[in-house]
């Protein structure tokens, strides 16, 4: 073994990737310098945390103060008094938990003694009065009755349980937690602090925390230093917690708590913890969980220290509630949010809120959640993980709040995540990131999002200009039966979709002639059309279609059939997709529309539109596209039951593609518009990506993409004017077209739409800051003529 504390390069091989082994822990207090070791351990926290400190805000319910266990340092616990209840009742409870919600809490933190029943006649009188066996038994229900009627996420730390106890709070609790303290039996000795303390037993706990691992709980543990243990024996309690989470990986997060003594108790005049030593174990206990690990330190404990712990490796504060006090420090208030916020802010880093249950957990929710949570999370996270922050949703009339809002230029600043920065510089010069690289792009949050957006719009104006362009076009959906099944899709009619909006229809050509003949008269140079798979259309239909619009008006540019249909069509003639291509382009068609995208990775797919062409497919019938000379647009429909990682895997097979067949006029990014998706009514998906997720899918795609796809398009259907705005100072130059007869997204319960004429397209477009030209579908100059009847044209006929 190496002496680390004497050996030069040890503390750049961990904080570069290397493993901390148990027998070179040991020798971390042989001399080795805090300060080094804090470095190290902040390095290791950015490169898993980036900038991110969260934080749960929640209520704490102290269900009882009574304990079986007599911890010589604790006021918490209480013996009976007379006149007084032994436990909270249901009512008090949900007073508690209802206070909370209102002040915008999303936890409810259930604090009780061990067993109080197990010592306590006056415990076992008033559970069975209440209808209980046992204390755990009334947590559960408790904890059951405070997530249907307050919608908080329930935490409990009941103390040591068995497996029964574990799995009954499991499906009534989010995550639940036990403090090993430490793994010290000497502790447990005659004048130790856990004397006379039967669940302090260092075995018991471990057993209580590994059945947790087995039944999949996402669990808090940690130790509580200063008490008597000595620094080994810190060490020694770390790494039993690292081999257990190394075996069931349900350790959520990790606490180190410093000992500050209390009046009135037996430890009353111990020195407190010095808060080097809280930096020394803070700094260890990242050493050995490493960059991913959740590692905590209490912030009202340490009020006037929290930039040391941060510089110590911590990446979250625990829980704070604006409600209650610390039950188990009273003498400590909670810092305001506030306060707390502008101290992290000081540091560089970015505070952000969290669920009881932590992002990571989140997004594996099959695994780690029981299913009356599961879909209640969905519904109020990101695509990290982390809650929604505003009321802001795809298609909805309703204005992103704060620093978000803002329609201007990104304000000018550095990043703070080191890593992320040296991403984007180098995107800036075209090298494109790698998977990970893209999915630290999408992490980026306060300054760090700031900075982003301003990188890609200085990007966007060395590459394509100050100019923001559009097309008139007019949608034309020339049949809402379909007989895919796509979670996602309001628009389609089919046996299993009657219930949703509109009726079933199917365009004859004549009317579609009308259609053509009447945007024509409006100004338009594309008809953008797209419909459902009917089950009694063929390729010729498609070709029908084109040779109808081109009879109608024979200069109309044809961007139509997604790769969907494509593929559909050339199957139903028996014939290869070139040569369906081939055939529609001698019919009229002028270019693709890149959607039947969503996100282009079969593990999405595969519960977003589980019968719809895989990834290879669309692809194909792309890189085929292109290579008959037609082009094409490229989208991603993002925010359900994705997540960054496939983002990032979307993005950078387009740009694969497309440098080799240079085909993409443009990207275009559709936030997932969620009101009447029936995945979403299913409770499987999300609701859409937030407001910040929006923006920066348009700024990483600038960043991702460089010069190979120089257009990024925002879509007004989906973003509404003010995400327009904001967009446009994020990366993108094009806002699609005027559309018309936009019922696709007007299907899942968009509010805007159905049509964005020209002068108010480029009255939002001047108020941006930026100049306008009207464009063609593949990005030429359209007739004067075409323009001068896009103003001021008439309202449209009724379909």
């Amino acid at each position: 073994m190496m002496n680390v504390a004497n050996h030069p390069g040890w503390l750049q091989a961990i904080g570069e990737g290397g493993r901390l082994d148990d027998g070179d822990a040991h020798r971390l207090d042989q001399g080795a310098d805090v300060g080094e070791l804090m470095a190290t351990a902040a390095m290791i926290r950015d490169r898993g945390h980036g900038s991110v400190i969260s934080y749960s805000r929640k209520v704490f319910i102290p269900l009882t103060r009574l304990c079986r266990d007599v911890c010589h340092y604790c006021t918490f616990a209480r013996p009976p008094r007379h006149g007084t209840q032994a436990y909270l009742t249901l009512e008090e409870i949900l007073d508690i938990a209802r206070a909370g919600a209102a002040a915008g809490c999303r936890e409810a933190l259930f604090t009780l003694g061990d067993k109080p029943e197990l010592r306590y006649r006056v415990a076992r009188d008033e559970l069975n009065a209440l209808g209980y066996e046992s204390t755990v038994a009334y947590l559960a229900d408790c904890a059951r009755r405070v997530f249907e009627e307050t919608g908080l996420l329930p935490h409990a730390n009941p103390g040591v349980l068995d497996q029964d106890d574990v799995a009954a709070l499991r499906e009534v609790c989010v995550s639940q937690g036990l403090m090993l303290e430490s793994v010290s039996n000497r502790l447990c000795r005659k004048g130790g602090p856990h004397y006379r303390s039967p669940d302090k037993v260092p075995a018991k706990r471990l057993d209580t925390i590994r059945l947790a691992g087995e039944l999949r709980v996402p669990f808090t543990s940690g130790i509580l230093i200063g008490i008597g243990e000595t620094r080994a024996e810190r060490i020694d309690s770390l790494i039993a917690l690292r081999r257990l989470h190394e075996q069931h990986g349900h350790l959520q997060e990790l606490i180190i708590q410093n000992f500050r003594p209390k009046p009135k108790t037996p430890m009353a005049n111990h020195p407190a913890a010095p808060l080097e030593e809280l930096l020394w174990t803070v700094a260890v206990a990242r050493l050995l969980f490493g960059p991913e690990m959740n590692i905590q330190a209490p912030p009202n404990l340490n009020a006037g220290g929290l930039h040391r712990l941060v510089a110590a490796g911590i990446n979250d504060w625990g829980g704070v509630s604006p409600v209650t006090p610390d039950h188990v420090n009273p003498e400590a208030p909670w810092p305001h949010l506030d306060v707390l916020r502008r101290e992290t802010e000081a540091t560089g880093k970015t505070l952000v809120d969290r669920l009881a249950v932590y992002p990571a957990y989140v997004r594996d929710d099959e695994r780690w959640l029981a299913a009356r949570f599961r879909t209640p999370v969905r519904r109020v996270v990101d695509a990290a993980g982390y809650p929604r922050m505003d009321p802001w949703f795809a298609g909805q009339d309703v204005s992103p709040p704060g620093r978000e809002l803002s329609s201007g230029p990104v304000p000018s600043a550095r990043a703070s995540d080191s890593t992320l920065e040296r991403i984007v510089d180098r995107a800036l010069t075209g090298r494109a990131p790698d998977e990970a690289e893209v999915v630290r792009l999408f992490s980026a949050r306060g300054r760090d999002f700031e900075a982003l957006c301003r990188a890609a719009d200085r990007l966007r104006g060395e590459l394509v200009g100050d100019d923001v362009t559009y097309v008139v076009n007019r949608n034309i959906n020339y049949t809402n039966i379909c007989y895919f099944h796509c979670g996602f899709c309001a628009f389609s009619k089919g046996r299993k979709s009657n219930d949703l909006r509109g009726s079933p229809y199917d365009l004859d050509l004549v009317e579609i002639q009308r259609r053509v003949t009447e945007a024509r008269a409006r100004g338009a140079t594309e008809v953008c059309m797209q419909g459902g798979i009917h089950p009694g259309y063929t390729g010729q239909t498609y070709i029908d279609i084109c040779r109808a619009v081109k009879q109608a008006v024979p200069d109309m540019h044809v961007h139509a059939f997604s790769p969907l249909e494509v593929w559909q069509g050339a199957a139903t003639l028996g014939i290869p997709p070139a040569d369906f291509l081939a055939r529609l382009a001698r019919a009229g068609l002028g270019s693709l529309p890149g959607t039947a995208a969503e996100v282009l990775d079969d593990e999405v797919r595969a519960v977003l539109c589980p019968d719809k062409i895989k990834t290879d497919q669309w692809f194909e019938i792309m890189k085929t596209a292109h290579e008959t000379g037609l082009r094409s647009t490229a989208t991603i429909m993002f925010g359900h039951v994705d997540g960054y990682v496939h983002w990032a895997r979307h993005l950078l097979r387009v740009l694969e593609l497309q440098k080799l067949t240079r085909g993409f006029t443009e990207f275009v990014p559709l936030p997932f518009v969620h009101m009447q998706a029936p995945i979403y009514l299913r409770g499987v998906a999300r609701k859409g990506p937030s407001f910040r997720e929006s923006v920066l899918m348009h700024a990483v795609a600038r960043l991702v993409f460089h010069e190979h796809i120089p257009n990024i398009q925002a879509s007004w259907v989906k973003l509404g004017p003010i995400g327009l705005k904001r967009c446009l100072a994020a990366g993108a130059n094009d806002v699609g077209g005027s559309l018309m007869n936009e019922t696709i997204t007007r299907s899942a319960g968009a509010a805007h739409g159905q049509e964005m004429p020209p002068e108010r397209l480029e009255a939002l477009i001047r108020d941006a800051g930026r100049p306008v030209r009207q464009r063609t579908t593949l990005y030429g100059t359209p007739p004067e003529s075409s323009r001068k009847l896009a103003f001021g044209a008439l309202p449209l006929a009724p379909v």
